[in-house]
């Protein structure tokens, strides 16, 4: 059903995992979608060497381009934007085409995340021994692109007093990313700014929400595990994961749910989405949300 028929929507980070699961949903439902990132299918991002060799792949997944066509191949109208989140220069002009072009913005979803920049294979590492290296992609192309989009996004949606910013992020009680200080303070930011951005945007119609998808099955996972969509059940492994199109679903439903400003300022796990408004995951389970061991 195209429940988002005529909605406007951005969201970042689109290339390839959440973004690109978010992309075709929304798709799925009608809506428009600006799908950004700095992958082209021409010119794929950099800086990503260190996981494309830990991954065993010589070229980095996805574009834009492929996210746009799966969103129109769905239902919807994909447009593909390149824009580099953490420049300002360039997210100033994206939310100035979506104005000039759509007159309005309905959902934006905070996805670009730099953290995969700098992933060298280990996670858990005591803060004391971890490389500074790691901290400006995960903050300055990471929490710093979720607030450069917000702030250019809002005013959009303030003039209706109506829309919808969702940032996704990883959430499990407020217990500690355990071995991972650096992911952990950034993913709390997102979950903070989410909270403290609806504070501010109620009065105004409009609200926040953060969202914490489990254990995905994106393109890296798969490929550090040697499989694909295709066979990743033979892979004991990946049993407890869920294709980025359950995250999704998620969104959807939040962006079609009249009473969204209700929920404003919450941190929500998908897993619990998925039983509130009765979605499952494009193999027919309902996943639990996520948590940690």
């Amino acid at each position: 059903m195209k429940t988002l028929e005529g909605r406007i929507a951005v969201v970042t980070g689109a290339s390839r995992g959440a973004g690109r699961g978010i992309a075709e949903e929304l798709g799925a439902a009608g809506a428009t979608v600006y799908v950004t990132g700095r992958s082209t299918r021409a010119e794929p991002a950099d800086r990503y060497g260190q996981i494309l060799a830990l991954s065993g792949l010589t070229r980095l997944p996805g574009s834009i381009d492929e996210t746009a066509e799966a969103v129109t191949a769905a239902g919807g109208r994909g447009i593909p934007l390149r824009c580099d989140h953490s420049d300002e220069a360039q997210v100033a002009e994206l939310f100035e085409r979506v104005e000039r072009e759509q007159g309005r913005l309905d959902l934006l979803v905070n996805n670009a995340w730099g953290g995969h920049e700098v992933f060298d294979g280990v996670f858990q590492q005591p803060f004391w021994e971890r490389s500074m290296a790691q901290w400006a992609p995960m903050f300055e192309h990471g929490v710093r692109n979720h607030v450069l989009s917000s702030r250019l996004a809002a005013p959009l949606m303030i003039r209706r007093r109506a829309g919808l910013i969702v940032t996704t992020t990883f959430w499990d009680r407020d217990r500690y990313l355990d071995g991972n200080l650096f992911y952990d303070l950034a993913k709390a930011s997102m979950t903070r700014l989410a909270f403290a951005m609806a504070q501010e945007l109620r009065p105004q119609g409009v609200a926040s929400v953060a969202v914490s998808p489990g254990w995905m099955r994106t393109e890296f996972v798969l490929a550090g595990h040697h499989t694909d969509e295709a066979h990743w059940r033979e892979h004991p492994a990946l049993a407890r994961t869920e294709s980025p199109r359950y995250l999704g679903r998620a969104v959807v439903a939040l962006a079609g749910d009249a009473q969204i400003l209700a929920r404003s300022g919450q941190v929500l796990r998908v897993g619990d989405l998925a039983r509130h408004y009765g979605f499952r995951d494009i193999d027919g389970r309902w996943i639990a949300p996520f948590e940690l061991d």
